[in-house]
């Protein structure tokens, strides 16, 4: 086949990416943004590769049974939501489905045995969901005709796609568009310039957002590429005219590249931080807190994590990656005692106040890399770990399997490297892989979080 070339294709799966896996006459697979299963479509050759090719949607001819009308106007040219035009139910099915081909493909778990190991994916409870993250990151820019835009990145691109429709996202923060109408008013009546990357100039490069889904608290931090926030009280004074606005703050990032918070945050108005609650606890929520985006799924992820640690009240857990202490939390309140690991320091402070705070007096927080503290922690009878995209690293894999705990719970939001790791931890026969539970935690991406139970082999 040859760059520009139409073909037709039947549609028969997603890429991790989102877009339609399709074949030409010659057997070649090739990968077409826009397109979803069991659509028919007529396609255009962009991109040839060795064993695969990209191509251009030019047509649905026929649309699959599944295709919705997306409640985005910028759906699809935003890079946050690449299968919205795809049913709900549809979406937790392909999920679930890469959950189990990369099992299978990666982990070298055979079919059958996923079959019957495999558990339904856990699904949001609207048909639909729209306005459930409790965080949203919009960078700032300059339209081509002048004027100050607020948006997401385009799919791999800094192109900012702007949204003129109310709200200006369909799944972020119900104040996000509150928030963004009053920066938006005073960096314009306060010549606020927003940052250029090319150049490297202009002061606000992002602004940040996060929303209490129980408490209704919100924080709003502007990433800023200076040492002040000029003018900086007028802002405040308007912001705190909404409900629930609770902290205002400015993060400095004054490098050149994509890292999104600097090191230093300087709060200008009320609390450091703002709360929310998972079950019956509370957690303290600061501009760069790692805190999961979806709420109610985020209750019933940890409720799994929970039934698959079997707890009785008498073990000793260790919880590998533990953030700010939101899962070591949970396992607490029905363990002897919980140990906590995490390499970032401002994350474990946050996760002992975080105890302090619900009066979890067994829960203990340790700074450090996972594989070099955890050989010093008491025995575990329970350990769960929940890594980075990135996976475990292999000498944590080591320590997991020296540990020998009688369980084993995975949390992974990256099924690629799940399944790599658990070809590691089921190697030898010590451990058995006996359950797999998807939980639809990013509606309308291809992003998902799977829960994992293994158990150590007796005799």
């Amino acid at each position: 086949m040859e760059k520009n070339e139409l073909f037709t294709t039947e549609i028969t799966g997603l890429s991790a990416d989102g877009e339609g896996i399709g074949h030409s006459g010659d057997g070649m697979a090739f990968f077409v943004k826009g397109a979803l299963p069991g659509d028919r479509v007529k396609a255009a050759v962009t991109a040839l590769k060795k064993t695969y090719g990209y191509a251009r949607l030019v047509e649905v001819l026929t649309p699959s049974p599944d295709r919705v009308a997306p409640v985005c106007p910028v759906a699809g040219k935003c890079g946050g939501c690449s299968i919205m035009p795809l049913s709900y139910e549809a979406q937790c099915r392909v999920k679930s489905d890469v959950v189990r081909e990369d099992l299978i493909r990666l982990g070298g778990f055979e079919p059958d045995y996923m079959t019957n190991v495999m558990r339904p994916c856990i699904r949001m409870t609207s048909p639909f969901p729209t306005l459930f993250r409790n965080k949203a990151q919009f960078p700032v820019g300059r339209a081509a005709d002048g004027h100050i835009q607020f948006g997401f990145y385009g799919p791999h691109s800094h192109r900012i796609v702007e949204n003129a429709a109310t709200p200006i996202c369909s799944l972020g923060p119900s104040c996000s568009d509150a928030v963004i109408s009053r920066v938006k008013s005073w960096m314009e009546e306060y010549a606020i310039e927003p940052y250029n990357e090319e150049t490297g100039k202009g002061l606000v490069r992002t602004i940040l957002i996060r929303q209490g889904h129980a408490t209704g608290e919100i924080l709003l931090c502007p990433i800023i590429n200076g040492k002040k926030m000029p003018h900086w009280e007028a802002l405040a004074d308007s912001l705190f005219e909404i409900p629930g606005m609770t902290s205002f703050s400015f993060n400095i990032n004054t490098t050149r590249g994509n890292t999104l918070l600097g090191r230093e945050t300087h709060t200008l108005r009320g609390s450091d931080v703002i709360h929310d609650t998972i079950g019956n606890l509370s957690f303290r929520i600061s501009p760069n807190s790692f805190f999961q985006v979806n709420p109610e799924q985020t209750e019933k992820l940890y409720a799994k994590a929970l039934e698959y640690a079997g707890l009785t009240g008498a073990e000793t857990v260790w919880d590998l990656y533990c953030g700010t202490g939101t899962i070591s939390l949970f396992l607490a309140q029905h363990a002897a005692r919980a140990y906590g690991v995490e390499i970032v320091p401002q994350a474990i402070e946050d996760a002992k106040k975080n105890a302090e705070e619900n009066r979890v007096d067994n829960a203990f927080f340790t700074c450090g890399k996972s594989e070099d503290v955890a050989p010093s922690l008491p025995a575990p009878d329970v350990i769960v770990v929940d890594p980075p995209r990135k996976g475990c690293d292999g000498a944590l894999l080591t320590t997991i399997l020296s540990a020998a705990p009688a369980r084993i719970v995975y949390v992974s939001c990256n099924p690629a490297t799940l399944a790599r790791d658990l070809k590691v931890l089921c190697a030898d026969g010590r451990y058995t892989l006996d359950e797999v539970t998807p939980v639809e935690q990013f509606a309308h991406s291809m992003h998902v979080e799977t829960v994992v139970l293994m158990s150590k082999v007796k005799g």
